[in-house]
């Protein structure tokens, strides 16, 4: 595919991303739906939630796009690179699968790991049912990925597989300023476990460039996924990502997200609770600073008998940053006896920066328990003063009301989860290079957060660290 801007995307670009991937016909015409689609849909679809959004910042005359990218490593990357050598990841540069490694004992075992056009050739079925799940006129950017998409994931994970190590995937810009729209697709089959390490990353360069992403995830019955998801990304950039999570009977995922990188954050998630007895908990960390804007969006549809669902948003803002959290709780007719929790909760560190939320509810069944909460707050001042008192600069007495305000949240995550999410929060404060390398430094995080619950172990680390 040539180069050429998102303002300009029209039938032949479809055409020409088609056939060179070789798709079959049945995917050709998905995408020109889709691509009509895309062209009558608003940026927002709510007109509630249209006057707050920051959509319109990702300019179309800017988005460059091309079917072909540059295969070049950035340089900042080539540490995180080395690290996950040994581990079982895929690696996407761009609009390219740089790695893929996947142990011949677990390929065996049936687990797959691929770019999404070689899951179109070989597990065509699957993909289909992926893409079918998806409905282009939800939203107007779930209509650009279906015609667009130039790259993906695809990770099946088969029935009654435990994997005890986690699966990354590490994806990041191009160097050449080419943006990526990518369609990721996640299977977890009956009776699997799995953990899914999401790291999103872009190079420093001036152009607005974007990471346009469509994730389809489904949980077979009594399946079990954790994943985390990291965006890192320079300010410069754009992340658009739109995620459907369809959960079967007894299914459970617990989905963690880190959003400290980007001008401009817009995630659309949706989860579908289908088989009665699955449970999603869903926990959203953002930290804003300068200008940058998060607009988040969370739905949780319980479909079925005694499902549950915990979706909890922090946002902690500085600067002249804004974040935006709209959240709906939607239990269904044939949906008794199902609990679900809904919050977003800011704080604010300086006078320019902004929150909104919108939280709410829509209940057609009798016998649930159904609940959400907002709250944007400025900073405490009498906090501030008491700790000041305690000889804390007011830096660090900030820092240690944000770690007490996120202090519920880490709670429910694992210790290396929580590891991740203080080193960046720490790393974005001192203004340092986002990244999770899992070094020295990194290490001795994990090992504080591995302690800080058990009181048999703070005589040991007392002395350790004093």
């Amino acid at each position: 595919m040539s180069q050429e801007t998102l303002s300009k995307l029209n039938s032949s670009h479809i055409d020409e991303i088609s056939s060179s991937h070789n798709e079959p016909d049945w995917l050709k015409d998905y995408r020109k739906n889709s691509l009509s689609i895309y062209s009558s849909l608003p940026i927002e679809m709510s007109p509630l939630y249209n006057k707050y959004t920051d959509a319109k910042k990702m300019d179309p005359e800017k988005v460059s796009l091309s079917n072909s990218t540059t295969e070049t490593i950035p340089q900042f990357l080539e540490k995180r690179l080395s690290e996950l050598q040994n581990e079982i990841c895929i690696i996407q540069i761009g609009t390219n699968i740089h790695r893929i490694n996947l142990p011949d004992d677990l390929k065996s075992k049936g687990l797959v790991i691929s770019s999404i056009s070689d899951a179109i050739k070989n597990n065509s079925e699957l993909v289909k049912k992926a893409l079918e799940t998806s409905n282009s006129k939800d939203d107007k950017f779930t209509a650009l990925n279906n015609a667009a998409f130039n790259s993906g994931v695809f990770i099946h994970i088969p029935r009654n597989l435990i994997l005890d190590k986690p699966i990354h995937f590490l994806t990041c810009l191009s160097e050449d300023g080419h943006s990526t729209i990518s369609r990721n697709v996640i299977f977890a089959d009956e009776s699997s476990k799995a953990i899914i390490v999401q790291e999103m990353y872009s190079p420093k360069i001036t152009t607005q460039q974007a990471y346009l992403e469509l994730l389809n995830t489904t949980l077979g019955a009594n399946a079990q996924l954790d994943v985390t998801t990291l965006q890192m990304m320079d300010q410069h950039a754009v992340n658009f990502s739109t995620r459907r999570t369809d959960l079967g009977q007894d299914a459970k995922v617990n989905w963690y997200s880190g959003l400290f990188g980007s001008m401009l954050s817009r995630y659309k998630i949706d989860y579908f609770l289908n088989g009665s007895g699955a449970s999603t908990n869903d926990s959203e960390v953002i930290f804003g600073n300068d200008e940058q804007s998060f607009d988040i969006q969370t739905n949780v549809n319980h479909e079925n008998p005694s499902t549950e669902a915990r979706v909890v948003e922090k946002s902690i803002l500085r600067n002249k940053s804004k974040s935006l959290f709209k959240g709906m709780i939607r239990i269904k007719e044939h949906a008794a006896k199902s609990n679900s929790f809904l919050s977003g909760r800011s704080i604010l560190l300086d006078k320019d920066a902004k929150s909104d939320a919108i939280p709410g509810l829509e209940i057609f069944t009798n016998d649930v328990k159904a609940t959400h909460s907002a709250s944007v707050a400025q900073i405490d001042e009498e906090q501030i003063f008491y700790l000041q008192t305690r000889c804390l600069s007011r830096e660090e007495a900030e820092r240690t009301i944000v770690e007490g305000f996120l202090e519920p949240l880490s709670r429910k995550m694992s210790f290396q989860v929580r590891a991740w999410i203080a080193y960046l929060i720490e790393s974005k404060w001192d203004n340092k290079e986002l990244t999770i390398n899992t070094d020295q430094e990194l290490a001795k995080f994990v090992e504080i957060e591995e302690t800080r619950y058990n009181e048999d172990s703070e005589i040991e680390q007392h002395y350790k660290y004093r």
